[in-house]
């Protein structure tokens, strides 16, 4: 009967450690192995999050820059017709002043020409004086002749 009070007290003791083990150890052990489990699966989670959040910023990002370099592309190209219309409207002002300046010069030759129109009627006028006074023979006056020599300056 040894042996069977002694087996009935191992089995008792192994029992007694078992239910101690799984209380104490085991139980802890397995929350402690759980927490852990599941913390990993939250930073899992959260690492997946970030890396959607990531390719997220990056798509916006590369949309971001399409739309920066489309308005730089619009701001060039409206530089370039504002440019283009500066030009324009130099070269017209350019042309007008031109005109303007060519315009005052022609009046101003044209005035010369009828400066020197004139002054050839007038030693025309004398000239026919002087070869009239010489053809005759006597000086003519002409205050005298005004009227005749009038008319011949007219007809020049």
């Amino acid at each position: 009967m040894d042996i069977g009070i002694t087996l009935i007290a191992q089995v008792l003791a192994f029992t007694i450690l078992i239910w101690l083990v799984n209380k104490y150890m085991w139980g802890p052990l397995n929350d402690a192995m759980e927490a852990r489990r599941a913390k990993i699966s939250e930073g899992l989670s959260a690492s997946e999050k970030g890396q959607k959040d990531m390719e997220l910023a990056e798509k916006r990002a590369k949309e971001v820059i399409k739309e920066a370099k489309q308005e730089a592309a619009n701001i060039i190209n409206q530089a370039q017709a504002r440019s283009t219309q500066i030009v324009e409207e130099a070269k017209i002002a350019a042309t007008e002043e031109a005109n303007r300046v060519k315009a005052g010069a022609q009046a101003e030759i044209d005035q010369e020409v009828n400066r020197a129109k004139e002054a050839l009627r007038q030693q025309v006028s004398e000239l026919a004086l002087a070869g009239a006074s010489k053809v005759l023979g006597k000086e003519i006056d002409a205050s005298a002749h005004k009227a005749v020599l009038d008319d011949l300056v007219s007809q020049l």
